[in-house]
């Protein structure tokens, strides 16, 4: 199981909604899909590319113009067939992960099952402009979704469909999806240069400030407990970053606001540290819905790592539950602990 800091982010949005993503960056899954299949192709003609994956005849021609779109498993096994890491990228993007061999029946059903969570049926064909039963289907395997559909309900659980297919290709191949992938760059950018841009951002969203007749940092910053100066230099550096822009009188995000703050070990260090002393300091003054607990036990090897696997799960959970909901008045932050004291004992 990879490291939980790896996924850390502050309670926001993750989700997508279609038609509705950005009135700045619009998403069309269908040309992100073109694009995608012809970028796998790269420098091949269409024809070396189908003689490659076995066909007899070109059907390259027709996923590259849209006429027709292959499954997203059949998709994923001709970039295995041309070897490209695509494990990899599904393993960075998720814990879990589908099956993915060459060789083998590509199972992706399991893995957007996992990816959903908590995410009731409803919410995710609701979120995607697919129909329940279409999306049940799919998630049950009974169904494989087209590589198009295969996108949107990737983007509605998470937000990230543009990381997960960096993952696989150069974005530049990708069009449709590199002023969203080059948005959540700059927002993780501004998160680790001043991790309160997170938790502003999930402010500009709530409905009581898109209510306001202007911005006032002073608003922004009673929400949160910090200062009006801090309000002030954490919108300042998301104008620069060009994640939030201003419209009349007030600032909204650019894009659907989901942070992946991934990063190097001394950039996600700093990010925990931030939030792990913000808690601290709450905790003299804590609230009543506010939870804070710990437990200081011991156990062998195999009952720690479940222990930690029932904490992970619970925190991705939470994220199912947050992709479901519209933005809210309440904003909160999530700290997930669970170290190792000292080193274990020489036998």
């Amino acid at each position: 199981m990879p490291d939980i800091e790896q996924t850390i982010r502050i309670a926001g949005k993750e989700r997508a909604i279609l038609g509705n993503m950005s009135a700045d960056i619009p998403v069309d899954y269908e040309a992100a899909a073109m694009q995608f299949l012809r970028g796998l192709r790269g420098k091949r003609s269409q024809r070396a590319l189908s003689r490659r994956l076995g066909y007899r005849g070109n059907p390259i021609t027709d996923w590259e113009h849209g006429r027709r779109f292959p499954t997203a498993e059949r998709a994923f096994a001709a970039a295995l067939r041309i070897h490209l890491d695509v494990a990899n990228a599904f393993a960075a993007f998720h814990p879990t992960r589908p099956v993915l061999e060459p060789g083998r029946p590509i199972a992706l059903a399991p893995w957007l099952d996992a990816l959903r969570g908590s995410t009731s049926t409803a919410d995710v064909a609701r979120h995607t402009g697919l129909s329940r039963f279409a999306v049940r289907r799919y998630l049950a395997g009974e169904a494989k979704p087209r590589l198009p559909d295969f996108f949107r309900l990737v983007d509605a659980i998470t937000g990230r469909l543009p990381e997960l297919v960096a993952g696989l290709l150069p974005i530049e191949a990708m069009p449709v999806l590199r002023p969203r992938y080059e948005g959540l760059r700059a927002a993780r950018r501004a998160a680790y240069d001043a991790p309160w841009t997170e938790a502003v951002l999930r402010i500009l969203e709530s409905p009581s400030y898109r209510a306001c007749v202007r911005h006032d940092d002073g608003f922004v910053a009673q929400r949160l407990g910090i200062d009006a100066a801090e309000v002030r230099a954490s919108i300042s550096l998301l104008r620069r970053a060009n994640v939030v822009v201003r419209r009349r009188r007030l600032y909204r995000p650019r894009d659907a606001s989901s942070v992946d703050t991934r990063g190097d070990r001394a950039q996600v260090s700093a990010l925990l540290a931030h939030w792990t002393e913000v808690g601290r300091r709450h905790i003299t003054g804590r609230k009543a819905p506010d939870l804070f607990a710990y437990n200081v036990f011991s156990l062998p090897d195999a009952e720690l790592e479940s222990a930690r696997a029932i904490l992970a799960r619970a925190f991705r959970e939470v994220r199912a539950l947050v992709a479901a909901a519209e933005p809210g008045e309440r904003v909160a932050v999530l700290n997930l602990q669970c170290f190792q004291l000292g080193s274990a004992a020489k036998t």
